[in-house]
């Protein structure tokens, strides 16, 4: 286990941009450094997001459709060319594969995290 990071304020987190999505679309990133998909998600927006996500471990087919938490605020980063414009949220298991974080329910999308 890692140690705790140093505490932060409930006005630290209120600036976070957390919602959930919905992935809409999937397509291979091959220039990526590490294995990744470009990841195009609706959180409620009125545009698609997209995300350079490292969670390979998922056939497309099964993302399209699912559920995940996702960072919106937090700029856009230049992976190899391609810009990213969220963070979809997940933790490793432990065979190190990324699991994508999601709600147990049924959530509307855009809905914010809190």
């Amino acid at each position: 286990m890692s140690p705790l990071k140093p505490q932060a304020t409930y006005d630290d987190f209120a600036r976070l941009d957390i919602r959930i999505g919905k992935v809409v679309e999937v397509q291979p990133f091959p220039r990526a450094r590490n294995p990744s998909y470009k990841v195009g998600v609706d959180v409620g927006a009125g545009r698609i997001m997209w995300s350079s996500a490292q969670i390979t471990n998922y056939e497309p087919a099964a993302l399209v459709g699912s559920l995940v938490v996702c960072v919106c605020n937090f700029g856009p980063k230049n992976i190899a060319g391609f810009t990213s414009e969220l963070l979809i949220l997940g933790a490793k298991d432990a065979g190190g594969k990324v699991i994508v974080l999601g709600p147990r329910s049924e959530v509307a999308v855009g809905e914010p995290i809190y």
